[in-house]
């Protein structure tokens, strides 16, 4: 029979168990599993916010958001749309009771035991799949779910918490490079918009003042071909900042910095053609845009976040 058979809540940055099911399973596949609680909860900080740790009969499934993990062990048959929305509810229930001050500051394990009574209640209607049907929506869950599937923890993973090497870091870096381009950005702010704005006037200008060069080499044969090269290549540079400013990749950071310094070197080639004005307005452009692609980051998990 599938069903939910322990759940529990804990901190991410150290592993300090906050609460947890009160279980009469005793069976020793189940005991068994339960010692992987441990192992996990010290490596939550470096696993992604969504994992599923297959361990043979059973399934160890987590989400970790704003601090605090959420994990439940559940058999092997059972759905994971279910697994995930019944970890859902738990986050959701526990973040509107607890603030996050309590969980930073709470210095004893199991000091929020009393959140036993919600997983119980909770446990016992995922465990009813009848009386599920009416009151949840999976569709959302199920979409979410494709699009950005749990990370599966392999056992070797789970054993360098004993000292044994593994290649989870390699790994997850590339998880997570993968997963960058479905994560949203926080909302765009006036400065951030005034940036774009910006951003675009200094490509055009860079554009036009490209197609100027153009006319004025074709008209005289004297004149220098990489004027032209260094206009259309700041306007790149100006366009491809609009594009960090809107979008999540991979080095994001990294790329809007390499991207300041390519505006100011195409600046300081095109000294001679342009007044010191023109020169401090393109580099102070590329200096606010930078400073708001680096203040935009990727979105955190809000209390009401679809796993």
């Amino acid at each position: 029979m599938s069903m939910v058979l322990s759940a529990s809540v804990v901190r991410v940055r150290d592993g300090l168990p906050l609460s947890a099911s009160t279980d009469y399973e005793q069976s020793m596949g189940v005991q068994e599993c339960r010692k992987y609680f441990k192992s996990l909860s010290k490596k939550l900080g470096q696993l992604p916010d969504r994992c599923t740790l297959k361990t043979g009969q059973y399934n160890i499934n987590f989400i970790s958001s704003l601090g605090v993990s959420y994990m439940m062990l559940c058999t092997e048959n059972y759905p994971n749309v279910l697994a995930f929305s019944f970890l859902d509810e738990l986050q959701k229930e526990f973040i509107s009771t607890y603030n996050m001050m309590k969980t930073n500051t709470a210095v004893r394990p199991y000091c929020f035991i009393e959140f036993d009574n919600f997983i119980q209640r909770t446990k016992q209607r995922y465990n009813n799949p009848r009386s599920l049907s009416t009151k949840i929506n999976l569709s959302d869950m199920q979409t979410e779910i494709k699009l950005r599937p749990a990370y599966q923890v392999s056992m070797c993973e789970l054993g360098s918490t004993n000292g044994f090497t593994s290649s989870f870091s390699v790994e997850y870096r590339s998880a997570s490079k993968i997963s960058s381009a479905h994560q949203r950005l926080e909302p765009v702010t006036l400065p951030g918009i005034v940036a774009f704005i910006l951003s675009l006037l200094c490509g055009a200008l860079n554009l036009i003042r490209g197609f100027h060069a153009i006319e004025s080499l074709l008209q005289n044969d004297g004149e220098d071909f990489s004027y032209v090269i260094a206009f259309f290549l700041g306007t790149a540079a100006c366009l491809y900042q609009c594009y960090l400013l809107i979008y999540c990749t991979g080095w994001r950071n990294v790329k809007s910095f390499l991207t300041f310094g390519l505006i100011c070197l195409c600046n300081m080639y095109l000294y001679e053609l342009r007044n010191l004005w023109q020169l401090f307005f393109h580099v102070t452009v590329g200096v606010f845009v930078t400073l708001q692609i680096w203040l935009r980051q990727p979105q955190g998990k809000s209390p009401d976040y679809n796993v």
